[in-house]
């Protein structure tokens, strides 16, 4: 079948520019005339252009040419509740503002800048007097053939992109500007999606870049997040830099990130999850990546105390449980080619349960240094670990674990403390002569991680 190639300006459909009259109906007129001769290009000239939410549909092009605005009214009046996803459940919440549900071949495209005018937002979040979730800047549900490029996004109230249950998605050359105090306000986040592309991307806002996520165990829906490539990206200022989880009851699979810069990001590639998610985080490749000024390069932990439930004995507690439907895992994760400098808090910290030990990881010609001028921080959002700096490696609850020609200088302490490490390997890693020996130390009544096996590095 050819789709038609239907050309639809705004302007032809009453739509003004200057940025003060609201111009929903006209999107509203020229999507709707485009979906009903099969499809085309609805087309944004340059200028401002003040709009309430805006709906896509099948085979419907959204172009927004060089020196176009598309301003986002920030008034809560212009956006219906609707059902959506949030954090991993779904209910009701303010209509995104770039929307589709259930359409193909949709495509957003051009030069010019798409504003979320999020200030509104973010204020009233803080102080509580939003009935439903923030609308997200762009939202897609159960849709496929989605094609997002070169555009800027800014000023997003809450989650930037966020396709939902969508398949074949292509993310290209597209920027994302929130402010780093912006709460909550994400770049990329993929959620029980199938077949993501992400690449040549520019992200930089005040929570994290991107997300891999599949929902959470009360959620209506438990489907995987799998066959996801992000690649030649630069990652700046967010919390963490690439991120899998917490939202990961349908389980994460088949994700490879590569060629990619982080700078100033809270973390690098973080993975977090709790008891009670279930879910299997499990084939992922992260490789030829650059880090600077990151609090702490590489987490991955099943502690994770934020959102409901977080606050749970069951999550903080760090005895053996039985393993059911609810336990979570991560495996068969491998990380290669990585550089770290000016690290923070930690070179890498990996905590496990217990009762599922995080297993099968392997870092391969890794180089990891500490800043002279470190500044203390949290490598993990879990009970009991507070600010640390300039610590090496930890690792506790790890099985089959391999270090192979992994270099980290700078460290003040142990380089590496593993406590409840099974099949531990280490070949051709390296020590600074300004560092202590890479001994375990024993646990002692105030330590803030609990060790109980000291192992010797050879």
């Amino acid at each position: 079948m050819t789709i038609p190639t239907g050309f639809y300006n705004i302007i032809d459909f009453g739509a003004v520019s200057g940025g003060a009259e609201l111009c929903t109906k006209a999107f509203f007129a020229a999507v709707e005339e485009c979906r009903q001769h099969g499809g085309g290009t609805v087309y944004v000239p340059s200028g401002t252009f003040l709009t309430g939410p805006i709906e896509l549909k099948s085979n419907v092009t959204l172009h927004l040419e060089a020196g176009s605005r598309v301003l986002f009214s920030d008034r809560i009046e212009d956006y219906p509740v609707r059902e959506v996803r949030w954090e991993g459940t779904e209910g009701p919440g303010y209509m995104p503002m770039i929307y589709a549900r259930a359409a193909q071949n949709i495509c957003i495209t051009g030069t010019g800048t798409i504003d979320g005018q999020g200030g509104f937002w973010w204020k009233s979040h803080l102080q509580r007097k939003l009935a439903h979730p923030r609308p997200r800047l762009l939202y897609f549900e159960d849709c496929s053939r989605i094609l997002l490029e070169k555009v800027l996004l800014v000023n997003s109230p809450a989650w930037t992109v966020n396709p939902v249950r969508c398949r074949n998605i292509t993310i290209d050359n597209i920027s994302i500007v929130n402010p780093p105090n912006s709460p909550n306000t994400d770049g990329i986040n993929p959620d029980s999606c199938k077949n993501v592309r992400i690449s040549n991307c520019q992200v930089d806002v005040g929570d994290d870049c991107i997300a891999i996520k599949s929902g959470v165990e009360n959620g209506k829906y438990l489907i995987p997040c799998e066959n996801v490539c992000v690649t030649n990206c630069t990652l700046l200022h967010g919390h963490g830099g690439v991120v899998i989880g917490s939202e990961m009851s349908g389980g994460i699979r088949n994700i490879v990130i590569s060629n990619c810069i982080f700078e100033g990001t809270d973390r690098g590639i973080r993975l977090k999850t709790r008891r009670g998610r279930g879910g299997t985080v499990c084939d992922i490749r992260v490789s030829n990546l650059i880090m600077k000024d990151v609090m702490c390069p590489i987490v991955m932990h099943q502690f994770y105390f934020c959102g409901e439930g977080g606050k749970e004995k069951k999550v903080r507690d760090r005895e053996s449980y039985p393993v059911t439907a609810e336990t979570p895992a991560f495996r068969s994760i491998h990380f290669n080619g990585i550089t770290a400098v000016n690290a923070h808090a930690a070179a890498a910290f990996l905590y496990g349960l217990p009762e599922m030990p995080i297993e099968d990881i392997t870092f391969d010609s890794i180089s990891i240094s500490m800043a002279e001028n470190a500044v203390p921080g949290v490598p993990a959002m879990m009970d009991g670990v507070g600010e640390t700096l300039k610590m090496g490696v930890f690792c506790a609850n790890v099985k089959n674990i391999s270090f192979n020609n992994v270099s980290v200088r700078g460290v003040e302490g142990p380089v590496y403390q593993l406590n409840s490490a099974e099949g531990v390997t280490f070949s051709n890693c390296r020590l600074d002569s300004y560092s202590q020996p890479a001994l375990v130390k024993q646990e002692t009544a105030d330590s803030t991680f609990p060790l109980k096996t000291p192992f010797l590095c050879p």
